[in-house]
């Protein structure tokens, strides 16, 4: 994000008059969610600070001391989700606040994972499914053009405890970071039953100065939480 992050934490950019976070954090206590573990790294006190003036669930904060992964900040908070199946997502993916009651309705699965139609998932991770929405693989930042897929990981969803021998199992990938993509292959190679739940409504992932800019123009005229017109 460029000199966006200079002085603040990317979590903390607003999209439409509100930080991304707060759109996060707000949508889970709407779903339901009590308590949430938020995994902080770049300026951590500084975003600790912003979350808890948040509406939202009760927060923990952990410390990922190094940018070591997705897999690896997911582990961080085994002790806090202990057994139980729990919401995970990533704070720059920006979507109608419903959709989280979407995915945790769902539950009862080894795995839920929100996904999204895109022309060529080769910016995120493609997701095959079968004729029932189970996943059958995964295929983190696929060559452009290879996809037979339009369904891209939307960044959000349930885990269940199962995931987390396939986390202690993960090597590094070739950026030297534990992926939760992998551990993901991983329980799908095991038979796990990994569901997909669409995304309803507009789906941003909210990475570049002109990704933000985007957005800001789709939700001009939007309802902030919904995404319906005004």
């Amino acid at each position: 994000m460029g000199h966006l992050t200079d002085n603040i934490p990317k979590p903390m950019i607003e999209v439409a008059g509100k930080s991304m976070l707060a759109r996060l954090l707000e949508g889970l206590a709407d779903a339901g969610i009590q308590q949430a573990a938020l995994i902080t790294g770049y300026r951590a006190e500084q975003l600790e600070e912003h979350a808890r003036a948040v509406r939202g669930p009760a927060l923990e904060f952990i410390r990922q001391k190094e940018p070591l992964g997705t897999a690896h900040a997911i582990q961080l908070a085994r002790d806090f989700v202990d057994q139980e199946p729990f919401f995970f997502g990533w704070s720059d993916i920006v979507v109608a606040a419903h959709n989280y009651g979407r995915v945790i309705e769902r539950a009862d699965h080894d795995a839920v994972l929100a996904v999204n139609a895109v022309e060529d998932p080769t910016e995120g991770a493609a997701v095959y499914t079968d004729a029932s929405g189970r996943v059958t693989r995964i295929i983190e930042k696929p060559a452009p053009g290879t996809s037979t897929t339009p369904w891209n990981n939307a960044g959000f969803g349930i885990l269940g405890p199962s995931i987390w021998s396939h986390i202690e199992a993960v090597a590094p990938s070739a950026r030297g970071e534990l992926e939760l993509a992998d551990a993901l292959t991983s329980m799908l190679d095991a038979g796990a039953d990994v569901v997909t739940t669409p995304v309803d409504g507009p789906w941003f992932d909210v990475g570049t100065p002109k990704r933000l800019a985007e957005v800001e123009r789709v939700l001009g005229g939007m309802d902030e939480m919904n995404f319906s017109p005004s």
